[in-house]
């Protein structure tokens, strides 16, 4: 790999070199966190997990073919090389940065309270319309998946787009020293780990540290639309450039028709005067501010309209992210891979554009700090308020869920302590020609319930041949 000599690496994070001085001189094939993926002349770095030892898995490493490891335990004189650091966390950060800067490439940096992921999926779509694109692989948004995605990177990569998530203070310093981004995007500041950050305010501090590590130069786009980041000035001498629907931003969209689950038609005024109709692809008000953050940031880059255009019209969704799954005799809508209030209430209007019976089985939203049961009632409510017909609530905080939607008339609550109860009962609540959106916190997995679903569809299909 380009630049990571042993000699380097021990540099970059100020480690302390043992081992054969003759191999001081020999590049990495590859760096990784997990012995299971090690291969020949890879180097481990050893970081400990809560529950496991990451430095008892060393001697496998060795066998498979590690030039070297990363260590922050002393292991004495041994027939191989390694590095000894304070912190392999740390060093693993360190190395991503001596290998992030070894390259010439624009990297876009992508935070937010909620919507990074598919932010960076529809920027990605537009920005690879002319440039070879890298990007953060699923959400691998933290101390750990940023490093492996800066690791992922070639000569062919002219762009980088990195997602940076955090739920602590200080977090995002960390991260953004090492992506040094050329252009930062903040897709909103929303109530997603309050439990951390107290207020907004809070959340708008730590996710806007990532400008402070921008390259001279670079562009801030921010969604125009959420009242704390349209208010935010010029930072470290640049002007933020806003997206959204307001016509005060200078990249907004106007004429916006909803088109069910097939998108959203509309028009888009680019910052130059420019302007273009679209269909977006994927349902969902939230995919307006997505799309326009990826023309906002094809602007930035010299991309045609054509281009914009064209790269906001070819994007697709990953699954457990705004994910439409349609069987023929279900709906899914597959949003399952993480919620909070803000995220969940968007899913909502999106399964409230269906055609058909509408069906919301969701479960517990964690890291809401004291307000987590008003949260979760206030979800319920929505819920009732917006065209949902089947309320299917699942865990011990989602039983508040219950509570905000069961008094409300036209509305069928269900509450269940655990998936496995309503898996129990599935088959018995869900019909042909429902709409399906299924929704939690990440810790809840219920991708299983995505997968039933889709196999009693199957069910239902032979039962109507």
């Amino acid at each position: 790999m380009k630049n990571l000599s042993l000699e380097n690496i021990a540099d970059a994070c100020h480690g302390t070199y043992h081992g054969d001085e003759s191999k001081k001189s020999r590049e990495v094939a590859g760096v990784v966190i997990d012995s299971r993926k090690v291969e020949k002349d890879y180097l481990f770095v050893a970081i400990d997990g809560e529950n496991v030892n990451a430095h008892k898995f060393i001697p496998d490493t060795i066998e498979k073919g590690a030039l070297c490891v990363v260590s922050h335990e002393d292991l004495g004189d041994t027939d191989f090389p390694y590095i000894l650091v304070e912190s392999t966390g740390q060093a693993l950060l360190d190395i991503a940065k001596l290998y992030r800067d070894s390259f010439d490439v624009t990297v876009v940096g992508i935070t937010g309270s909620v919507g990074k992921t598919s932010t960076k999926e529809m920027i990605a779509s537009v920005v690879s319309q002319k440039y070879n694109v890298h990007k953060t692989l699923g959400n691998f948004n933290n101390e750990w998946g940023l490093p492996l995605t800066i690791f992922e990177m070639n000569e062919e990569h002219e762009v980088v787009i990195l997602e940076m998530g955090v739920n602590h203070f200080g977090e995002m310093r960390r991260l953004s020293s090492v992506a040094s981004p050329d252009i930062c995007v903040i897709t909103n500041i929303g109530v997603a780990h309050l439990e951390f950050f107290k207020t907004r305010e809070g959340i708008l501090q730590e996710k806007s540290q990532m400008i402070q590590d921008m390259k001279h130069g670079g562009s801030i786009l921010l969604n125009g639309d959420d009242d704390l980041l349209s208010r935010m000035g010029p930072v470290k001498g640049v002007t933020p450039v806003l997206f959204g629907t307001s016509e005060d931003c200078q990249c907004h969209a106007s004429d916006i028709v909803p088109m069910g689950l097939k998108g959203t038609a509309c028009k888009i005024h680019m910052p130059d005067g420019e302007a273009f109709d679209c269909l977006i692809p994927t349902p969902g008000a939230h995919m307006v501010s997505n799309a326009l953050a990826g023309a906002a940031v094809g602007a930035a880059l010299g991309l045609a309209v054509e281009e914009i255009k064209a790269g906001i019209e070819a994007h697709t969704t990953l699954p457990g992210r705004n994910n439409i799954i349609s069987t023929g005799s279900l709906m899914i809508l597959d949003d399952c891979y993480n919620a909070n209030p803000i995220s969940t209430k968007a899913a909502i209007d999106v399964l409230d554009m269906a055609i058909g019976r509408k069906v919301a089985v969701l479960g517990n939203m964690g890291e809401l700090g004291n307000n987590e049961k008003e949260l979760h009632r206030e979800v319920g409510e929505y819920a009732a308020r917006h065209g949902v017909d089947v309320l299917c609530a699942i865990g011990e905080l989602a039983k508040e869920i219950a509570a905000g939607a069961d008094k409300a008339p036209g509305i069928e609550v269900l509450w269940f302590a655990t998936k496995q109860d309503f898996l129990a009962k599935m088959n018995n609540i869900i019909k042909e020609g429902d709409n399906v959106l299924v929704k939690a916190s990440h810790g809840m997995w219920f991708p299983e319930i995505v997968e039933q679903l889709v196999k009693f569809s199957y069910l239902l299909l032979l039962l109507v041949l």
